[in-house]
């Protein structure tokens, strides 16, 4: 089983990361996606420790819509920060996470549209995937990723929680989908429904760690571990087992980020 999506080089695993990693370890994770900000100095530097605690672990760096106007949102200026990153992290696998957040508008919209555009551009010349967050920005990040061509490197919708015709839409873009702990809440039922039609060749879980634990440790700190949790509540929605879960999106994930 793997993680797709968690950020444990974050100040809350500062003080008990290897304790994390063991427990991932024991769930039977055999790595995830550990995403960076690449605008972090301190989460870049921690990145070393999870990689040395945890050998399993693939990176993505990128810069998140909240900070995009970090720096004065200089043309060009987040693009070269993440491909300096990437360069001095072999197992750097995806350019993420990246995209459009009009919920809490922490940076202007034509900013965050600017530096998406800009990272899209970076990953298709490294030719690695991306990891899209979306949030209230359905048609605008779609129109963004065509006008980009991001298809040609694809990558995930990370922590979906989109209805079955945004679901369509992005498995139509090439994209894969990942769902979070939130699959595991009661009220979430349109993301269930999505759960059972997304076809399986483009399922990935995550957590999303420390956010959105699943049930029952809803309302704590999330970690890796508790993806058992997310892929137990997809398989009972597909009817089918949670090692049929494990085996599809081990085998999507590394095909999307590596072996």
């Amino acid at each position: 089983m793997i993680d797709s999506h968690c950020h444990i080089a974050g100040d809350e695993f500062r003080g008990d990361l290897d304790e994390v990693v063991h427990r991932a370890v024991e769930a039977g994770l055999s790595g995830s996606l550990v995403i960076i900000a690449a605008d972090d100095d301190r989460e870049c530097a921690r990145a070393d420790d999870v990689v040395a605690a945890w050998p399993g672990v693939r990176l993505a760096y990128g810069v998140h819509p909240h900070t995009a106007s970090r720096g004065g949102g200089e043309p060009g200026q987040a693009a070269q920060l993440v491909e300096a990153r990437l360069g001095g992290a072999p197992l750097a696998r995806a350019v993420g996470e990246i995209g459009l957040d009009y919920h809490y508008d922490l940076s202007p919209r034509d900013l965050q549209q600017q530096v998406f555009r800009e990272q899209i551009a970076l990953a298709r010349r490294v030719r690695l995937p991306i990891v899209i967050h979306t949030r209230e920005a359905t048609d605008d990040t779609f129109r963004i990723l065509e006008e980009e061509a991001a298809g040609e490197v694809g990558g995930v919708f990370h922590c979906f929680t989109g209805d079955r015709a945004m679901a369509r839409r992005a498995v139509d873009a090439g994209f894969h989908l990942s769902l979070s702990g939130i699959v595991t809440f009661p009220r979430a039922t349109e993301l269930h429904e999505v759960a059972k039609v997304v076809p399986l060749d483009r399922l990935l879980i995550e957590t999303d760690s420390p956010f959105l634990a699943p049930v029952p440790h809803r309302g704590t700190r999330n970690e890796p571990a508790h993806v058992t949790r997310v892929a137990e509540a997809v398989a009972r929605l597909r009817e089918t087992t949670t090692a049929a879960v494990d085996r599809a999106t081990q085998d999507n994930f590394d095909r999307l980020f590596g072996p």
